[in-house]
Parts: structure tokens; C-alpha cells; sequence
């Protein structure tokens, strides 16, 4: 399982024109399933994610998690994230699981974020044709994985 991370000022996603979810100050996080991933990368993904300290103190150092500035988390299913262009110029998406797999463990992800570390998450529509704005502060741009 693979999170991309982008500390935010602002970020929203649309589908159709329609406003599903927008934060101000926190944390966009693309989050792509692998077809072997469970529950476990999920929760150890949710940990990760909400204990990255990513924010600036006083001194202008990274220590801060988003709990610590109040922050919200924007969840956007990103299967894409596991696209191999290695051979030739078109992706391919053989390791990125299909719906069934990836959506409950999608779904766990974010629940954990909200249940077992009080993060207000917003997200998107999965598989659906989403538009995503974003203004990236920093920039800060991570990529966690859940395995090595």
C-alpha cells in the first residue's frame, strides 16, 4: 500500500462539477492498494500518516503532526500510484488491486485515521473521474509505503 503525501494550505475534489470534500491546512494523501495488501497495510498506513511530523514548530522545524496544527486529511483513491511504465510508454496496472480488494481497505484506511486517531478526513468518490485542487505547502511531498 503506498500513500502520497502533500502537506496543504487548501485542497478539494469534485466529481461532476459537485464539491464531495475540501480542507483547509492539513494533509492531501493519494493512497494507492496493491493487489496484496489487507487490513494490516491499512492500519499501519492510518499510524504512519497520523504520526508524520511534517509541520513546523516555533524554530521552523518539521516536529509538528497534523493533530498537533489541527489539520484534516483529504483521502483520494489513487490506483495509479501503482502503474509500471518500466516496459514501454504505456502504464501498466496489473499490481494496482482491483475494486473489490481495494475499497474495503481503502475505507479502513480513512476509518482509522478517524476512529483510532481522531483526524477529520474527507474524501472523494472511489473510481470515480475525480478533479483535485490543491495548493501544496512548502512544498512537502512523501511517499510511505506500508511494506519495504
Amino acid at each position: 500500500m503506498r500513500a502520497l503525501i502533500q502537506r496543504v494550505a487548501s485542497a478539494s475534489v469534485s466529481v461532476e462539477g459537485t464539491l464531495l470534500g475540501s480542507i483547509e491546512h492539513g494533509l492531501l494523501v493519494l493512497v494507492g492498494i496493491k493487489t496484496d495488501d489487507t487490513l494490516q497495510d491499512a492500519l499501519y498506513l492510518a499510524r504512519k500518516v497520523a504520526n508524520l511530523r511534517v509541520f513546523e514548530d516555533s524554530q521552523g522545524k518539521m516536529n509538528l503532526g497534523i493533530k498537533d496544527v489541527g489539520g484534516a486529511i483529504l483521502s483520494i483513491s489513487q490506483f495509479t500510484l501503482y502503474g509500471d511504465a518500466s516496459d514501454g510508454n504505456r502504464p501498466s496496472f496489473t499490481q494496482a488491486a482491483k475494486g473489490e480488494i481495494a475499497l474495503p481497505i481503502f475505507e479502513a484506511f480513512n476509518r482509522s485515521l478517524w476512529e483510532d486517531h481522531s483526524i477529520s478526513v474527507k474524501t472523494g468518490q472511489f473510481g470515480a473521474d475525480m478533479k483535485v485542487a490543491l495548493i501544496n505547502s512548502g512544498p512537502v511531498t512523501l511517499l510511505l509505503e506500508s511494506r519495504k
